[in-house]
């Protein structure tokens, strides 16, 4: 009876394991959507110490959220070995600046990853596609 028991949780929870993968897109179909949505490269923005949120979403792209509609998406120097495998970034800044060229992301205790291209995203645009289903 245990045996059986141990069975069938392990099967209910790989199908709900599946289920749940299906409904989150991949790091690349994020990406597309950002990169189509981003403005022209610019040198810099403010940045006040903290960020809400961030993604990694290739091995050298990640988006950070520094307000609500405040997204980023940074171009890091690659080799950036552990940028899609780390569970916590930082940001240099300099006065509440990130400088691209000079500014880096920071991931764990010794990788610095140069910043060389950073792009603002139409957020609000991104949202408007994301409830359209697209």
């Amino acid at each position: 009876m245990f045996t059986r028991n141990v069975i069938v949780l392990l099967t209910m929870l790989a199908v709900g394991a599946c289920s749940s993968m299906k409904n989150r897109e991949s790091d690349e179909q994020v990406l597309a959507r950002y990169m189509d949505n981003a403005g022209e490269p610019i040198d810099r923005f403010s940045y006040l110490g903290r960020f809400d949120s961030w993604r990694a979403l290739s091995r050298d792209k990640v988006a950070v959220w520094t307000g609500i509609n405040d997204v980023y998406l940074l171009t890091v120097d690659t080799p950036c070995n552990n940028l899609q495998f780390t569970s916590s970034i930082g940001l240099t800044n300099s006065t509440g600046t990130v400088t691209r060229g000079f500014d880096s992301v920071l991931i764990g205790n010794d990788e610095r990853c140069r910043i060389n291209e950073i792009r603002k995203i139409d957020y609000k645009k991104v949202r408007e596609i994301e409830r359209a289903g697209g």
